[in-house]
């Protein structure tokens, strides 16, 4: 579990943590978890103010579906995500608002709306977004696919080590934004399982989720309702909450300090019980 004396993440100008919630929240028609149901403005404006009402630290606002889809284009996505970012700046001030994006140009404009942390899932496929964070001040997020394209899937995809590509990927990325300008306590590294990994590559990185969180970068872990965890227990997408709260709470036990999210409320109860069976803070074996 974080460690009291772990180096603070600050976004939006307060320390998050020591175990923040990331709700999602998806302007896209075609999303793999909830089929559109926040794609209208009103719906994802709602979905925002219940996920805020129900404990969320941090809100995440995605305009392209991760996975292979229709083609958005950057004017589609600001279309989606900008006037969103500016009425939950608006409506809810003291919350963190996340925009999920690759794109520098979309980073650019969502960070002048408000955005407090660019959420880039796609492990550093433009730089410039980088660059983007360090210039209006805000946080990014470091990610890992493995060298993918946005929005394919690997094909046998290997590694001689998963565990330690991914450490080495993410940590270099954190390094080169902190470089850049990116302020360190505003940097967050993500293992971004099933992104660019198998099943048996995203239960490895869960397994040893202590090695990224030994690197002093605080751990994000978006797991929630993904494909590794239906495959293991073989369950629909629909049926995946229980897989979901099982590895948030190893995750949190092995010191991860931000977890992304779609059903805010369990997510909470989860972590509090973690909580409170009063684990010592360090990883197992350590």
């Amino acid at each position: 579990m974080s460690s009291p004396d772990a180096p603070p993440l600050r976004l939006n100008g307060r320390e998050v943590g020591p175990r923040a919630i990331m709700a999602v929240v998806n302007r896209t028609p075609d999303s793999f978890f909830d089929r559109g149901a926040t794609y209208g403005f009103g719906a994802a404006l709602e979905a925002v103010d219940r996920a805020v009402a129900e404990g969320a630290d941090i809100v995440d606002i995605g305009g392209v579906k991760a996975g292979p889809g229709e083609d958005v284009g950057v004017a589609e996505e600001l279309r989606r995500v900008v006037d969103l970012v500016a009425a939950v700046r608006e409506r809810h001030p003291r919350v963190v608002i996340s925009v999920d994006t690759w794109r520098a140009e979309v980073g650019e404009v969502v960070a002048r709306a408000g955005a407090d942390l660019l959420n880039d899932t796609w492990g550093g496929p433009d730089p410039r977004l980088a660059e983007v964070a360090a210039a209006h001040g805000i946080g990014l997020v470091c990610a890992h696919a493995g060298a993918l394209e946005p929005r394919t899937r690997p094909h046998r995809v290997g590694y001689d080590d998963v565990v330690a590509d991914v450490v080495a990927h993410v940590t270099a990325e954190a390094e080169r934004a902190a470089a850049l300008g990116v302020p360190r306590d505003a940097i967050l590294i993500d293992p971004a399982h099933d992104f660019g990994k198998n099943t048996r590559q995203s239960l490895e990185i869960t397994r040893r989720l202590g090695e990224l969180t030994a690197t002093g970068w605080p751990v994000l872990v978006a797991v929630s309702n993904k494909d590794f965890i239906g495959e293991t227990l073989g369950r629909p997408v629909d049926r995946r909450g229980v897989g979901t709260m099982a590895v948030l709470g190893v995750s949190a036990l092995l010191g991860a300090r931000v977890f992304r999210v779609h059903d805010v409320a369990a997510a909470r109860r989860a972590l509090a019980a973690v909580a409170d069976l009063g684990t010592t803070s360090a990883p197992p074996g350590d």
